[in-house]
């Protein structure tokens, strides 16, 4: 008989009534799925105690040992054995109470689900009973009940998780991995009642210590460290009887994901889509594209205004009316913006005069003509030098200026002032004067800017002084001539640099074709390629000061069991603890700037990917380079720089796509431009 056949028989049986022990095996499923569920079904009892301490410590990532201390109120002698009864639960006493729930706990499963799949002990004393209960029980089976001294509050050891479940316990992941999965639940507890201190003992080491102080920044401070919380701004704000309090990160502390993205509803950690919306809409305009505000939000309104009986792990909820909640969140998060990253009013001196000319002005210390033209800095100070070196030729003394005094130069490369001197020089050609008259044809850009002072205005009688040495300087045809022939050398054989639009698209001309390159698609693929070409051996720069990079706790969990894999794509980062990363060095290609929002970008993906194999996650790796270097669309570059892009184009021809698979060039036939123009039929 198949396998098939033999399922067919059982389920054509007749209907039985699971035994008590198998029954609590498949309801504690629903409930403890790992050690971090274990933790946080405790630690929420403890909230719910009212305890101000809160201790959590595990070893082997908490499949061995988890242990949970408070001091809140205690358990009842006689409510001991009840309370691991499944349903038993001081929260609520009817159906009605569900409708306005203001407690962590309330559907009475946890601890009847923990004792089920693990072997379990009690410690418990309230305030007016002068011994407290030790309470054992393994597999849902009581093994001892006695009294025991101890302080009041509560503690809770839970041993070999999933000893009876053996298939269970195989699917549970490395201790490092399962650890940090417990860190992450306390973390987000912590910021969620920041006037609790918790403490987080790992492996027999303190990871973590809040104040327990009651302020929010406090907490924050603690779990994610300095640089993190350097850059927040405080949120509060009411709106419609919803409450808002908590901080937002300044728009240029955005992060390529949402991961840091923290939302509580009444102390409760929840992931929301409204408020998630509500606060990227805020940030909207205010955040570059691509990138993501981190927040820590508490949002306080009427429990009768939430459902949170709508999940398993009570991770989601359901209100009886969104609007007012993206309302405050929305409006909250735009007015922190608003106040404490508005731009700063500069205040300017006051323009005086400072020469007889109606029109010379001064401003800031500068000399201003406010008749002179408006044209590009280039030509400006092409013309100025221009006049420097007309003067500098210029004897000591001249007929026509009528026995007045030699012109004063107290610099070559300023403008100089001849009010009083009785001689007008020759106004110079402009710098496209000068080129049209060595060579009709020429086209390209201007020139480097020769100089960046700012030209002097002489507003005083002249002096004597000694002439100046003629300045060798080329004539204007020499120039123009060097002039085109670099421009000639953006002429490529076979293909023609046309220009370049939207700063984005160069436009090729090749024979009878027209071809348009996405200069970032291009890159980004040339890059890859570069990248790729170094997999053994990866070009890196290592960092005169080393990038710490707070990550959230899956995430550091990711990072640090793939630093070889890191490796190879020439980032080298060290584990620092507390959800912190050391960036010691990254790929050369890739600019400072870019370094830490390239690697937490990695880093979500590889949160995201840990069940894909390593070429994978590399390839993965080399996009996210590839495209933080690359040059972006709308980036202002020089022919120099196309023509070089397109010139190694050419010397690849099977590069077509970019990583992502969008195409990097298009072409139009001369045939079909001059049929949409009507210029040929057919």
């Amino acid at each position: 008989m198949t396998a098939w056949e033999d399922r067919k028989v059982i389920i054509m049986s007749k209907v039985r009534l699971l035994d008590k022990h198998t029954a609590e095996l498949i309801a504690a499923g629903e409930v403890v799925e790992r050690p971090s569920s274990v933790v946080k079904e405790l630690v929420e009892n403890c909230i719910d105690a009212g305890a101000s301490v809160i201790t959590v410590e595990i070893k082997h990532g908490g499949s061995s040992y988890i242990r949970v201390t408070d001091n809140g109120e205690g358990i009842a002698p006689d409510d001991v054995p009840t309370a691991f009864l499944r349903h038993a639960t001081s929260k609520i006493r009817v159906g009605a109470d569900l409708d306005s729930i203001a407690t962590l706990g309330f559907r009475g499963e946890a601890l009847a689900s923990i004792c089920a799949v693990s072997k379990m002990e009690l410690i418990t004393r309230t305030a007016d009973s002068e011994a407290g209960v030790h309470y054992v029980i393994e597999g849902s089976d009581e093994a001892v009940n006695e009294e025991i001294g101890c302080a009041v509050g509560t503690t809770i050891i839970v041993r070999e998780m999933f000893f009876n479940t053996p298939a269970r316990r195989k699917f549970l992941k490395s201790d490092k991995t399962e650890g940090n999965a417990i860190a992450a639940v306390i973390d987000r507890v912590a910021l969620s009642h920041p006037e609790i201190s918790f403490r987080f003992i790992r492996e027999g080491k303190e990871a973590l210590l809040t104040p327990g102080d009651g302020k929010l920044r406090s907490a924050v401070h603690a779990v994610y460290g300095r640089e993190f919380t350097s850059g927040l701004i405080p949120v509060k704000y009411s709106y419609n009887n919803v409450s808002v309090e908590g901080f937002v990160s300044k728009p240029v502390n955005a992060r390529p994901n949402r991961a840091m993205q923290i939302f509580f509803i009444n102390g409760r950690y929840v992931r929301s889509i409204t408020m998630q919306r509500a606060l990227e809409e805020a940030c909207k305009g205010a955040v570059m594209i691509g990138k993501y505000p981190a927040c820590v939000l508490g949002i306080s309104l009427d429990c009768s205004a939430v459902d949170v009986n709508v999940h398993p792990a009570k991770l989601e909820v359901r209100f009886t009316d969104e609007r007012p909640v993206y309302e405050a969140v929305y409006f909250s998060v735009k007015s922190a913006l608003a106040e404490f990253d508005a731009p700063r009013d500069v205040e300017l001196p006051p323009v005086r005069r400072v020469s007889t000319s109606p029109n010379m002005h001064e401003y800031s210390g500068v000399q201003i003509d406010l008749n002179q033209s408006v044209r590009s800095e280039a030509i400006r100070q092409m013309t100025e030098q221009a006049a420097s070196n007309q003067s500098a030729h210029l004897p000591a003394q001249r007929p026509e200026s009528n026995g007045a005094a030699p012109l004063a130069v107290s610099d070559p490369g300023a403008a100089v002032s001849v009010r009083n001197s009785g001689f007008v020089p020759p106004v110079p050609p402009t710098y496209e004067e000068a080129v049209r008259a060595a060579e009709p044809e020429i086209h390209g850009t201007l020139p480097p800017v020769l100089s960046d002072r700012t030209p002097e205005i002489i507003d005083a009688e002249p002096e004597e002084a000694e002439p100046l040495e003629p300045v060798q300087e080329k004539p204007v045809p020499e120039v123009a001539a060097e002039i085109k022939e670099k421009n000639d050398s953006f002429i490529l054989p076979e293909y023609k640099i046309v220009g370049e639009i939207f700063n984005t698209y160069i436009l090729v001309e090749s024979g009878g074709e027209l071809i348009l390159i996405d200069k970032h698609a291009a890159h980004e693929r040339l890059i890859y390629e570069r990248l790729l070409r170094q997999r053994e051996n990866p070009d890196s720069q290592m960092l005169l000061t080393p990038i710490p990079v707070t990550l959230d706790k899956n995430q550091y969990d990711a990072v640090t069991g793939n630093l070889a894999l890191l490796a190879q794509a020439g980032f080298e980062a060290e584990d620092f603890g507390m959800g912190t990363v050391l960036l010691r060095s990254v790929p050369t290609i890739l600019s400072g700037d870019d370094a830490e929002g390239a690697f937490l970008e990695i880093a979500g993906q590889l949160r995201a990917g840990q069940t894909s194999v390593t070429t994978e996650k590399i390839d993965w790796i080399y996009h996210t380079v590839a495209c933080k270097s690359a040059v972006k669309g709308g980036d202002r570059n020089l022919p120099g720089e196309l023509a070089e892009l397109v010139l190694t184009l050419i010397n690849n021809p099977d590069v077509r796509y970019c990583p992502h698979g969008r195409p990097i060039f298009v072409s139009l036939k001369q045939r079909e431009i001059e049929k949409y123009f009507g210029r040929i039929q057919g």
